[in-house]
């Protein structure tokens, strides 16, 4: 062949010391679907500590026993989150989910409590701050417990949609 006519850009041949190539694998819509599903948990944690803290350290509401182990199962999740998201581990939603179901089922006994269908001899507050009472409550019904219920749904649902995808 004459030289005119050869590729500009050909490759050296192979050979077993200059064989090494670097691939990683493109990111895949179900990849990127489940990591924007981790974020916006991560958000919702976030979001739920912070208004916590508001509540507490600027208002001034003392929290109550209740309270306290709610705060217990969320705020672990603004840091093992992130762990999840980089690098991308949909694995992480097997160590995470116990907690915001444990914080759920704490703030559906404080929203029972609260609505008095739970008789307030058995309530865990008898000290201190008591855990039947609404402290704050917007639009009438919008109460520190039923917004952490809401946020503990709101991330059980989405971790259920990621280790459903991982169950595939």
């Amino acid at each position: 062949m004459p030289p005119s006519s050869q590729k500009v850009d050909e490759q050296p041949e192979n050979n077993s010391r200059n064989s090494v190539t670097m691939t990683t694998p493109a990111p895949t819509h179900k990849a990127g679907r489940d990591w924007t599903l981790l974020f916006v948990c991560w958000l919702i944690a976030v979001i739920s500590m912070l208004g916590s803290l508001f509540f507490s350290e600027v208002m001034g509401v003392t929290p109550c026993v209740l309270c306290w182990y709610q705060r217990i199962a969320m705020y672990p999740l603004v840091f093992i989150l992130p762990l999840g998201l980089f690098p991308l581990d949909v694995g992480v939603v097997r160590y995470l989910l116990p907690l915001p179901i444990l914080g759920w089922l704490i703030a559906l006994y404080q929203v029972a409590l609260t609505m008095g269908y739970i008789p307030k001899s058995i309530q865990p507050c008898s000290k201190g701050v008591s855990c039947s009472e609404n402290v704050i409550e917007w639009f009438g019904f919008l109460s520190i417990p039923v917004m952490s219920l809401f946020s503990f749904t709101v991330i059980i649902g989405l971790l259920l949609l990621v280790s459903k995808k991982v169950s595939k």
